[in-house]
């Protein structure tokens, strides 16, 4: 199948995904999909014995994974390490995050027909952007289209800026799962030195991580790409969504363009703004836990990979345990 034949479908009143990717037609519903129920989320020896800080889980914007359903995991995850895990459904404000330590975003959309659109108004980017400044911590997850562009607008404020489309390496993948499965690891030079990476002790250092079909990000100088996209990388650029309505019913379609460069560029990127700190992934699944119908693990609970300790070495990092 050529390049030009990848499309993304939102089926009528967004009931039905269809992508095509390589050659394979993938349905997905489009809600949130059943995480692995029996994931370790237990942290044996917390960070935080008693009065952990709060940490702050938007789910106000539309969000794809919410704190109890795909990213419930994480969330289980967090909480055990002994932070307090809040979540929100109210616009991002000074008022919203007075006192929070960490805020969590995960896959926001935007309101209009294609969910590409700002996921955030105006005064919410600048409240948030307000709001690292002055000390806090922000970790946001993105993704393919249209995961970036609803988040573009925000990431902007950071100097990021967002791919939009989807990534594959043909030299730096998981074989058995396919050029969009990419592996960073200490071996291929992908995974960038930094306290994430190195966690506390050699036991909580990484050495290798899985991302599941995602954007690439471009950061500024001061920026560390600790998920470097290699020179091989490519990036299928979004075109624009084309919108049918009939009646109550909405169809969106989505052609992916061809291939360009993604070389230099990163699928998780870390940086500290004047008082804050500030993590941004360009792929959602990678702190997911979840078994497909097949079996296959995506995630988290995927053995071969330390994921999970990613998950909890950002937290960490964010919360200036690193």
């Amino acid at each position: 199948m050529s390049h030009s034949s990848r499309k993304w479908f939102i089926g009528t009143m967004g009931a039905l995904i269809a992508v095509s990717v390589a050659g394979v037609m993938l349905y997905v519903m489009n809600r949130e999909q059943p995480y692995d129920s029996s994931f370790d989320a237990k942290v044996a020896d917390p960070v935080y014995q008693t009065n952990g800080p709060v940490v702050l889980y938007d789910e106000g914007h539309l969000n794809t994974h919410t704190a109890t359903g795909g990213y419930k995991p994480l969330a289980d995850l967090i909480r055990s390490d002994g932070y307090d895990l809040r979540v929100t459904r109210q616009p991002l404000s000074g008022e919203t995050l007075e006192g929070v330590a960490v805020l969590v975003v995960v896959l926001p959309r935007g309101s209009n027909d294609a969910n590409d659109s700002s996921a955030f108004a105006d005064w919410e980017i600048a409240a948030v952007d307000a709001w690292v400044r002055g000390g806090g911590s922000l970790l946001l997850v993105t993704d393919h289209w249209p995961y970036g562009a609803a988040a573009a607008l925000l990431t902007q404020r950071f100097g990021v800026g967002m791919g939009k489309g989807l990534v594959e390496d043909p030299e730096h993948h998981d074989a058995n799962r396919g050029a969009s499965h990419l592996v960073f690891s200490t071996d291929n030079g992908l995974l960038k030195e930094h306290p994430i990476v190195r966690g506390r002790s050699a036991s909580e250092r990484i050495d290798r991580v899985l991302t599941f079909t995602g954007q690439s990000m471009s950061g500024p100088p001061e920026a560390v790409p600790f998920l470097a996209l290699s020179d091989a990388a490519i990036e299928y650029p979004p075109s624009t969504p084309q919108v049918e309505k009939d009646g109550g019913d909405v169809r969106v379609s989505m052609e992916y363009g061809e291939a360009v460069s993604a070389g230099g560029r990163a699928q998780g990127i870390a940086m500290e703004l004047e008082k804050g700190r500030v993590v941004i992934l360009g792929e959602a699944g990678m702190l997911r836990a979840q078994r497909e119908g097949d079996g296959d693990r995506v995630g988290m609970n995927v053995p071969e990979y330390q994921n999970r300790q990613l998950a909890i070495n950002i937290m960490h990092w964010l919360s200036r345990v690193l």
